[in-house]
C-alpha cells in the first residue's frame, strides 16, 4: 500500500487530500460505520469552521503551542480554509462574534462534497475497519487484516465523544512504541456545581450580560445552568485556568461601579424583602437573581456588602464534566516526539495530526482550523517522505 490515513475526521480526511494531490494512492481506515461523526455532531448547531480574526491574533490562542503550530496555521489557516470550503461550494459568513459558519449551517453538505472531491482523487474508505495496534493491524467486517504501507498518517482524534471514535486508545500502541505522551485532560468543558432544590426551575436558563473571572483571565460572555452545574461559552472559554484551579467569579454588573450599584440599593424602601430590592434597584430577577441568592449565602445585610457580592460572585464549582463529555481534550503526543514534518521521530515513516497532537484552544473555530491545519501540513510531508 502506497500511503494510509487512519482516522476519517477533518484532520484524517485533510492529510488524505493532500497526499492524493501529491500523487499518491491513498486509503483511509476508519473504525466507524461512517465517516466525521464528530465533525457532524459539532455542525448540529451550526458548523463553527473558523474564525474572523487577524491570523496573529488566533496563533495567540493556542497558548504554549502557538510557536509550535504557527508554520501550519500560517500555511493552511483561515485564508486556505476559506478558499477550500468555496471549492467544495460552500459559501461562507461571519457571525457577529467573529465565528465563520458555511451558509447552510451544518456539516453534512460540507462533508458530502469533501467525500466526493476525495472519490474523484482516487482515495478509498474502508469503514468499520479499527486499528488495534501493531504495524498495521486492523479488526474489520471482513476479518483481522494486516496493511504495510509505504507511509501512514494518525488521526485519531482525542478522548472525548468515544461513541463517535475518538476514544484514545491509541495512546497505549504508541506508549508501548516508547513514543511519550502527555496524559489526557478535558477542555472546552462544563463544570459540576451541587445546586440547592430552589435552583431546578432555571435549568436551562443563559446567565447574559456578566464578565467572568477565573485566575488573570476574564471575558465578558454568557452561559447557562444546567442540572449539573454551568457550561456554554463563557464556561469553555475559561475551562483551562478553571481545570487548573482558579476560582469562577461573576461581575454581574461589569457597566456599573461598586458605589453606583450601593447606592441604588440604599435608596430601596427598608421593608421591602431582599428579592424585590435587588429587583426594583437593579432589574435583577429571574435565573439571575436565583444565582445570587444560591451562591451569595450568608446573605449580605448592607448595601456596601451587596454591591461586592453582585461585583464578584463566586460559583462553587466541584470540579470538570467528564472528559468523555468534554468538546476537546488537551494532552496527546508532544511536540518533542515529531519532526518539523510531524513524523513521529521513534516511528519513521508514520505522521500525526489533529487531536492526538498536545495542544489545546477554546471554542470558536479554533479547535478546527488547527485539526484542518496539521492534517494538511502532515499530508504534505507524508507525500514528500
Amino acid at each position: 500500500m502506497d500511503a494510509l490515513v487512519i482516522g476519517a475526521g477533518p484532520a484524517g480526511l485533510m492529510a488524505a487530500e493532500a497526499l492524493a494531490q501529491a500523487g499518491r494512492q491513498v486509503v483511509i481506515c476508519d473504525g466507524k460505520p461512517a465517516p466525521a461523526r464528530k465533525f457532524l455532531m459539532a455542525g448540529k448547531s451550526g458548523l463553527n469552521l473558523m474564525n474572523a480574526a487577524p491570523l496573529d491574533q488566533q496563533i495567540i490562542t493556542y497558548a504554549e503551542a502557538a510557536d509550535w503550530l504557527a508554520p501550519m496555521l500560517r500555511a493552511f489557516g483561515p485564508d486556505q480554509i476559506r478558499d477550500w470550503a468555496a471549492g467544495l461550494g460552500q459559501e461562507l459568513f461571519t457571525g457577529s462574534s467573529g465565528r465563520v459558519f458555511p451558509r447552510a449551517m451544518k456539516a453534512s453538505p460540507l462533508l458530502r462534497a469533501w467525500l466526493a472531491r476525495l472519490d474523484g482523487l482516487g482515495v478509498s474508505l474502508r469503514r468499520g475497519w479499527r486499528w488495534t495496534g501493531g504495524e498495521f493491524a486492523f479488526t474489520t467486517p471482513q476479518g483481522p487484516r494486516i496493511l504495510a504501507p509505504k507511509v501512514t498518517v494518525l488521526a485519531l482524534g482525542g478522548a472525548s465523544w468515544a461513541r463517535l471514535g475518538s476514544d484514545g486508545a491509541w495512546s497505549e500502541y504508541l506508549a508501548a512504541r516508547g513514543i511519550p505522551l502527555a496524559p489526557f485532560q478535558p477542555a472546552n468543558m462544563g463544570f459540576r456545581v451541587i445546586w440547592s432544590p430552589h435552583m431546578a426551575s432555571h435549568f436551562g436558563q443563559p446567565i447574559k450580560g456578566a464578565r467572568l473571572h477565573a485566575g488573570r483571565h476574564n471575558l465578558r460572555a454568557e452561559f447557562v445552568i444546567s442540572q449539573r452545574g454551568v457550561e456554554g461559552g463563557g464556561i469553555y472559554a475559561l475551562s483551562r485556568a478553571l481545570r487548573e484551579g482558579a476560582a469562577l467569579t461573576l461581575d454581574l454588573f461589569p457597566d456599573l461601579t461598586l458605589p453606583e450599584i450601593s447606592s441604588r440599593l440604599a435608596r430601596q424602601p427598608p421593608k421591602l424583602s431582599t428579592a424585590n430590592r435587588l429587583r426594583r434597584a437593579l432589574r435583577l430577577e429571574g435565573a439571575r437573581q436565583a444565582l445570587v441568592m444560591e451562591c451569595a449565602r450568608p446573605l449580605p445585610t448592607s448595601p456596601d456588602a451587596w454591591a461586592a457580592q453582585l461585583k464578584s460572585l463566586t460559583l462553587p464549582l466541584q470540579g470538570p464534566h467528564p472528559m468523555d463529555e468534554a468538546i476537546s481534550t488537551a494532552g496527546g503526543i508532544p511536540r518533542a516526539a515529531f519532526d518539523t514534518g510531524l513524523m513521529l521521530t521513534r516511528w519513521r515513516g508514520v505522521f500525526a495530526a489533529g487531536e492526538m497532537l498536545d495542544w489545546e484552544a477554546p471554542t470558536g473555530g479554533y479547535l478546527l482550523t488547527a485539526c484542518l491545519a496539521t492534517g494538511h501540513w502532515a499530508g504534505r510531508h507524508a507525500a514528500k517522505f
